[in-house]
């Protein structure tokens, strides 16, 4: 089930989720996280993730070998949090390349890098359930198999709006003293709806 691999959960101050593997992503949740995710979890051998347009966090898997689940997984996450979610894309397109192939150059801006050689694109479609791993929600692929406690598509409403209804939803069904800050800190920005 889940792994706790390394680093004292200090993954937990980022974007992250464990894949149906077992295996844990771990991104950025601003320019400066981007930086630091990068810094302190990336590995040369290690996947990295990012969508192709600008405007995503960068995704990282903890692994040498993740399974191809487990990359889609981490292209669907990495697709959720990105720019195009906001945009209303029903299919992104996400960048898988190893973290030996990533640069960073004295004029490129926070947050931002760059990628040499070839990388592989697939396409995703930007859909999230909310479940609790590790003690904490966590908005994840719905390809993971674990207690769904709401959908989350996009749509129009607001992060408050949304955050409402989960908490609403949560406390019709589950007795989990989650608060309104534990469901943002897991959820997209913006344009959400919730089943």
């Amino acid at each position: 089930m889940n792994k706790l691999i390394n680093l004292d959960r200090k993954y937990e101050n980022y974007r992250w989720f464990f894949t149906s593997g077992g295996v844990l992503a771990v991104g950025g949740k601003s320019d400066e996280q981007n930086e630091s995710v990068i810094s302190n979890f990336l590995r040369p051998e290690y996947v990295i993730l990012h969508t192709t347009e600008p405007g995503s966090p960068f995704i990282i898997l903890q692994s040498k070998n993740p399974g191809k689940k487990d990359i889609e997984e981490a292209g669907i996450f990495c697709a959720c949090f990105s720019k195009q979610w906001k945009e209303g894309k029903k299919e992104i397109n996400v960048d898988i390349f190893k973290g030996s192939q990533i640069y960073k150059a004295k004029s490129m801006k926070t947050g931002t890098f760059g990628v040499k050689g070839e990388k592989k694109t697939i396409k995703v479609k930007p859909e999230l359930i909310l479940i609790i791993q590790n003690g904490k929600l966590r908005a994840v692929p719905k390809t993971i198999k674990e207690e769904k406690l709401a959908e989350i598509k996009q749509g129009r409403l607001k992060k408050e709006q949304a955050t409402e209804k989960i908490l609403k939803k949560i406390k019709n069904i589950y007795h989990f003293p989650f608060s309104k800050e534990d469901v943002m800190s897991a959820i997209p920005s913006d344009k959400l709806d919730v089943k």
